[in-house]
C-alpha cells in the first residue's frame, strides 16, 4: 500500500511509519523537517506545514492516510481539500479526551458523551479545550471521508520516544530504586498503551479499510495506579526499592500536582482511564505485556538520554521531604 503519514518523526507518528515500513508498505511522511534528521532514508518525504501550504500533494494518490497531528478542525478541512479525495481510507488519531466525564468504569464506544467546546470558533489548544476540539476533529473527518474513516481514541501512550516526561519519569525514578513517593489511591483506574502496538494495530485497520471509532487503551479494567507502578518496579526495580503509598488529600495540600506526580489523577478518580478495548482487540489490538514496554523504555531513555522534560516530576530532596510530611501526618 502507498500511505501517506501526516507527522510522522517524533512519538505516535514514527511508530506508525515503522509498522508501516516493516510490513512492506511505501510510506511518504509529510512533516516539517524539525525533527528525525536522517530517519527512515527508505521512505517519501515531503517537507510542508500543514498549517500553510499544501501544494506538494496536488495530484498525489494514495491507498490510505493517517494523520498523528491534527489538533484543530481546520487542519483536517485542509488537508482533506489538498487531497481532494485521493488519500485512500483514512486514519485519524484522536483521544479519549474527546469524551466528556463519565462515572461509568468500563465504558464502550457508544456509551460516552462527546465533549463540547463552550467556543466552537477557539483555536487555543488548552487542558480546558483539547478535548473538544478533538471532537470537532473528529466530526471534520467524518464530513470529508464518511464511511472510510477510522477514529483512533488513544488514552495514555507510552513506549520509547516518549517525549512527553510523564510514564517516562516513573520509569526513570523507579529505575534508580529506594524509597519512591507513590501518589493515592492506588486503585485510582489508569490505563496505558504502547505506541508500538496501537501503530500495528492502526495500519491493520488502514490495510483492511476498517471504518468506526476504537478505543486504543490497555489494559482492560480494572487496573490502577497502583498496578502500573507495580508492573513498572517488577520490570525495572532494583533490589531493596520499595513504593509509599501516601494519600492523595496530604499531596493536593503540599501543593503537588498531575505535573509534579505525572499520571496523577491529583486524587480523583477518572473513569475516562477506565475504558472497553473490547473494539479494538476485536479490529486486531495486542498489548504486549507492560513490562516489556517498561523494559524497552528504560533502555531507550538509558540509550538516548533525552533530556528532561521541564516542569515534569519531582527532584529528589522534595521527594525527601514529602516522604517525611508524610510519615509525621
Amino acid at each position: 500500500m502507498r500511505i501517506l503519514f501526516i507527522g510522522g518523526t517524533r512519538f505516535v507518528g514514527r511508530a506508525m511509519v515503522e509498522a508501516a515500513l516493516s510490513r512492506g508498505h511505501h510510506a511518504t511522511v509529510l512533516h516539517r523537517g524539525q525533527t528525525g534528521a536522517g530517519l527512515f532514508p527508505e521512505a517519501e518525504h515531503l517537507l510542508a506545514d500543514r498549517d500553510g501550504d499544501l501544494d506538494v500533494l496536488a495530484g498525489r494518490e494514495f491507498d490510505a492516510t493517517v494523520d498523528t497531528c491534527g489538533f484543530v478542525p481546520r487542519q483536517v478541512r485542509s488537508l482533506a481539500d489538498a487531497l481532494a479525495g485521493r488519500g485512500g481510507h483514512h486514519v485519524f488519531v484522536s483521544s479519549v479526551s474527546a469524551y466528556d466525564e463519565t462515572d461509568v468504569p468500563g465504558a464502550n464506544e457508544a456509551g460516552l458523551e462527546l465533549a463540547e467546546l463552550e467556543d466552537k470558533s477557539t483555536e487555543e489548544v488548552t487542558e480546558r479545550t483539547y478535548g473538544g476540539l478533538k471532537v470537532e476533529c473528529e466530526r471534520a473527518a467524518e464530513s470529508a471521508y464518511g464511511s472510510g474513516l477510522s477514529i483512533v481514541r488513544p488514552t495514555y501512550v507510552v513506549g520509547p520516544w516518549d517525549y512527553t516526561g510523564r510514564f517516562t519519569w516513573w520509569v526513570d525514578r523507579i529505575a534508580r530504586g529506594g524509597e519512591v513517593l507513590c501518589p493515592g489511591p492506588r486503585e485510582a483506574p489508569m490505563q496505558v498503551i504502547d505506541a508500538r502496538d496501537m501503530a500495528a494495530w492502526t495500519i491493520g485497520l488502514a490495510e483492511a479499510g476498517t471504518g468506526g471509532a476504537f478505543h486504543a487503551v490497555s489494559p482492560r479494567p480494572p487496573f490502577g495506579m497502583g498496578d502500573l507502578l507495580d508492573a513498572t518496579a517488577e520490570a525495572v526495580a532494583p533490589p531493596g526499592t520499595s513504593l509509599v503509598w501516601a494519600d492523595g488529600a496530604f499531596l493536593t495540600e503540599q501543593g503537588e500536582n498531575g505535573m509534579t506526580l505525572p499520571l496523577w489523577t491529583e486524587g480523583g478518580v477518572e473513569q475516562l482511564m477506565a475504558l472497553d478495548p473490547g473494539a479494538a482487540e476485536s479490529t486486531g489490538l495486542k498489548p504486549r505485556p507492560l513490562q516489556d514496554t517498561v523494559r524497552a523504555t528504560l533502555d531507550w531513555l538509558r540509550t538516548e538520554q533525552p533530556p528532561p522534560r521541564e516542569g515534569w516530576g519531582i527532584s529528589p530532596e522534595r521527594e525527601a521531604e514529602l516522604l517525611s510530611l508524610w510519615r509525621a501526618h
